[in-house]
């Protein structure tokens, strides 16, 4: 680990109340060699006034977006930007615990993989307080994923993916928002990366803490397991 370099991409909207906190946790975490880099899209409750006045002295970059566009053109833009051996994407909550990179990221850097998703579902994982809705239609999700990626992983939409960078930086990158989760994973699965899972702990947050995702989301998911499918 101390002689690998990890990208943090960390896709921020409207998260003027958490992104200090997250920040600090980011800065905590035990990776020697770092690189913060911040896309904010286009947030208009006061988190980029944070950003530029707290924030951006800890951080290695912060990138703007001139209009929302979501979080998979967020990630797209902080890829470009990426320039570790590594790069793992932390959303701007605390839903994911960033002490736990090394483990999501020894894989890539030891050799063993070329992609390690963080699975909330995996044996030796730690779920707090979760809706059962939210657990069965991520399930749902993740095995109709499988069923066209050959894949067997257990968290298809886990924010925890951690990628070589040569790999992400490779990948053509299309959707805007959620859809990004499984799009990227039939684009991994279609180029035949080393995919490992490692278990992690998740904290969710409900829609009045701030959380984005919704039902639509669900919906934009199917279609892009089938959109993808075999590209």
């Amino acid at each position: 680990m101390d002689r690998k370099k990890l990208s943090i991409i960390v896709p921020c909207y409207n998260e003027r109340e958490h992104i200090q906190n997250l920040v600090n946790k980011v800065l905590e975490a035990p990776v020697s060699d770092k690189e913060i880099i911040i896309v904010d899209d286009c947030s208009t409750d006061g988190t980029q006034e944070i950003l530029e006045r707290d924030i951006r002295p800890l951080v290695s970059q912060i990138l703007y977006h001139e209009k929302n566009a979501g979080k998979g053109a967020a990630l797209r833009t902080g890829f470009r930007a990426a320039t570790g051996d590594a790069v793992i994407i932390q959303d701007a909550d605390l839903e994911y615990d960033p002490m736990e990179y090394p483990k999501v990221v020894q894989p890539i850097f030891d050799g063993d993989a070329d992609v390690v998703y963080g699975s909330r579902f995996a044996r030796g994982s730690h779920y707090e307080n979760a809706y059962w809705q939210n657990i069965l239609a991520n399930k749902g999700l993740t095995f109709l994923s499988n069923c066209f990626t050959g894949l067997h992983i257990t968290d298809m939409e886990t924010c925890y993916k951690a990628f070589r960078r040569d790999i992400i930086q490779s990948i053509d990158i299309q959707e805007e928002r959620f859809g990004f989760e499984p799009e990227i994973t039939a684009k991994i699965a279609k180029k035949k990366c080393r995919v490992k899972e490692v278990p992690i702990s998740y904290y969710p947050r409900k829609k009045e803490d701030g959380k984005k995702i919704g039902y639509k989301d669900g919906f934009r998911a199917l279609y892009c397991i089938w959109r993808y499918r075999g590209r």
